[in-house]
């Protein structure tokens, strides 16, 4: 595994690469401390993983940096672990391709859960952005809000989980799944998300077998 992270304050670097250290024992990880070392790495090597990056750096406006990162590689996750920590803003990086965003106040044990979410197809948005007083007020994260408030509850997809979940089942990506479905890839990855938690499953192919062995799809997706 290949992961690049982004950070302009080295002891923060230092600490967030013997974090991510623990995700595989075979990972390699490349540092860059602001934006223009992302680009110059970028034009080198295209075989990340993962990307993970501080939002306030110097170098290019965030949201311009954030989307060339994604034009560069678009298969690439990209996971913001930013200080700023403003609704709008959490909104703003998911429309343009980012996989996930996490303050930078959080605790070891949530950084990991959420970059492994990332990795396997979903989407990590902060809790306290899934309650109805805020997920009301935009569109993408209004779509599965009550999803996971409803987790614990019996088992139950909506419709348009069931289209992503058949598609998943077909070995389908997030951007082919978004093409296929009309919809954005930030979405896709968020209903990902609400199916691996309502699942109660860490990948998509346990998502799969699980729905498969529940009768919500079937064996042939």
């Amino acid at each position: 595994m290949k992961i690049l992270i982004a950070d302009d304050h080295e002891l923060f670097l230092k600490g967030l690469e013997l974090i991510l250290s623990d995700l595989d024992k075979d990972i390699k990880i490349t540092l860059a401390h602001n934006y223009t070392e992302i680009f110059d790495i970028l034009e080198q090597r295209h075989d990340f993983d993962l990307i993970v990056t501080d939002l306030a750096m110097s170098g290019v406006n965030w949201l311009n940096a954030i989307k060339h990162m994604h034009e560069k590689l678009p298969d690439t996750p990209i996971v913001i672990l930013s200080a700023v920590f403003d609704k709008e803003i959490v909104q703003k990086t998911i429309d343009i391709g980012a996989a996930g965003y996490i303050p930078k106040t959080s605790s070891n044990a949530v950084i990991m859960s959420a970059v492994r979410l990332v990795l396997s197809g979903g989407a990590y948005i902060p809790p306290e952005l899934l309650n109805n007083q805020i997920s009301n007020q935009f569109p993408v994260l209004e779509q599965i809000g009550s999803e996971f408030e409803n987790k614990d509850h019996k088992i139950s997809l909506t419709p348009r989980q069931i289209d992503v979940l058949k598609l998943m089942a077909k070995g389908c990506s997030n951007k082919i799944i978004a093409h296929e479905l009309g919809l954005t890839e930030g979405t896709v990855k968020l209903h990902v998300t609400a199916i691996l938690k309502i699942l109660n499953v860490y990948n998509r192919t346990g998502a799969v077998v699980e729905a498969t062995k529940k009768g919500l799809i079937s064996k042939n997706g």
